[in-house]
């Protein structure tokens, strides 16, 4: 499985979503200079464009004056290094809620996302109105086990308030060592107080891609972060699903709920998997190599096979590409909730050897030209979160065939195999990926109906 794009990401890995990794130099470098008093040029196009560009000399003095003061007069001494680090991460942190700073340790733990296996409780985060917010927990974490959803605040970390850290601070409060234990305060709207819950940390090792049958044609395949290996995973889990159902498959539910993302280029061939052409998704930014497109092959694994996407609030980055291109090319059909609507692309930019910048550089658009950014993608089916408990017996049962005097003795074929059984397992266990199952069976018949 191939897919053209018009420029490859030499590097695509973060929490959330893709990055690409730009080196020192690529747009030049700048250096400060002393500035005289000189004539006056002619007001040209260019001398308007290094106008915009200059230095603002102003909020420079203002900078170094309080630069100054804090030096000078702060209760307790204070390095320099410290300050200025301190002042490029307000920087940062100013312009949007994924531009941060990075130093060494930071640096390396972005990265460990792609490979599967890292430390801690298996949440994915960010930060909203000065809390941390969950993005979507990971399956099998301990987040996961504890409960914990899409959607919730943390407001205390261990009693800490959350109030006033960086999320960087926040995350390294969440972290230790795999077997101690951290007491959360969560705020949930559907709850009028917080409370707490009480997690182990462990070192989470993330299957990106599982899959089974649900019944006899109709697969599953659930990706729960978009890794390195993701798109091979899926390809692989599709094949497997193949051959357990005599080679074929009726139709396939992908289920994207809780997937927060991960790497671009996976969510662009897992995308390219199911699509026989066409755009998948494209950016766009201020530089020109922040303006890419990616184009998806002739082939579909599943030959037009109805596919079925869920996705919900935790659904972002990396699996809303996946959603909004299989929509757009109307390739499948889009159940749950609204997705969690981030759409930026974050760029790696190296300071030095152990320092960087994570910059947010383009936004994501959908094939049809929608931004994801904010808005995410809305399902074509809206399904809200549900449980499914069979009804009690009651006393007086409805009148049934077999209840009238001399009827017909039933007839049965010992070979018939009992699918009710399994269908009410199903809607217990998951209501919604039920009903997804239920959807893929009448685009099936619906298939069936219209061939010749």
């Amino acid at each position: 499985m191939m897919h053209a794009i018009t420029r490859r990401l030499p590097f695509a890995s973060t929490l959330i979503l893709g990055i690409c990794l730009v080196w020192p130099g690529a747009r030049g470098d700048r250096a400060f200079a002393e500035t005289v008093e000189i004539p006056a040029p002619p007001e040209t196009a260019t001398t308007k464009v290094e106008t915009e560009n200059a230095l603002p000399l102003s909020d420079l003095r203002t900078f170094a004056e309080v630069f100054g003061r804090i030096k000078d007069e702060y209760v307790e001494g204070v390095q320099d290094k410290d300050l200025l680090e301190g002042a490029i991460r307000g920087m940062l942190a100013g312009l949007d809620p994924h531009s941060a700073y990075l130093d060494n340790e930071e640096f390396q733990d972005l990265q460990v996302g792609t490979r599967g296996e890292f430390g801690g409780l298996g949440i994915e985060v960010g930060m909203e109105d000065g809390f941390v917010k969950v993005i979507a927990p990971i399956d099998d974490t301990p987040a996961q086990r504890a409960g914990l959803q899409s959607g919730d605040t943390i407001v205390r970390i261990d009693q800490k308030p959350v109030k006033g850290l960086s999320l960087n601070d926040a995350v390294t409060l969440m972290r230790g060592e795999p077997g101690t234990k951290i007491e959360l305060t969560i705020m949930r709207s559907s709850d009028e107080r917080p409370f707490d819950v009480t997690l182990e940390r462990a070192v989470i090792q993330v299957a990106s891609v599982r899959s089974r049958t649900l019944e006899p044609g109709f697969g599953y395949i659930r990706v729960s972060h978009f890794q390195a290996r993701t798109t091979e995973d899926v390809l692989a889990a599709v094949e497997t699903l193949k051959t357990a159902n005599a080679g074929t498959l009726k139709g396939l539910v992908l289920d994207l709920r809780n997937n927060p993302g991960g790497v671009l280029n996976s969510a662009v061939g897992v995308s390219d998997a199911f699509l026989t052409g066409g755009l998948i998704v494209y950016t766009q930014g201020r530089q020109e190599d922040s303006k890419l497109q990616f184009q998806a092959g002739p082939d579909d694994i599943l030959s037009g096979a109805p596919i079925v996407v869920l996705v919900n609030g935790g659904s972002a980055s990396a699996s809303e590409i996946v959603a909004g291109a299989l929509q757009d090319h109307k390739r499948a059909i889009v159940m749950g909730n609204q997705t969690f609507g981030k759409g930026s692309v974050q760029t790696i930019v190296p300071i030095d050897e152990t320092s960087a910048l994570k910059l947010t550089t383009a936004r994501y658009f959908t094939p049809a030209g929608r931004s994801i950014q904010a808005q995410g993608i809305t399902p074509d089916i809206a399904l809200e979160r549900g449980e499914f408990k069979p009804l009690e017996a009651v006393e007086v049962q409805d009148l049934k065939e077999s209840d009238l005097v001399r009827h017909l003795e039933e007839q049965t074929s010992e070979s018939a195999p009992n699918e009710e059984a399994e269908e009410v397992s199903l809607v217990a266990e998951d209501f919604q990926l039920a009903e997804a199952l239920n959807v893929l069976k009448g685009l099936t018949i619906l298939g069936r109906a219209g061939t010749p």
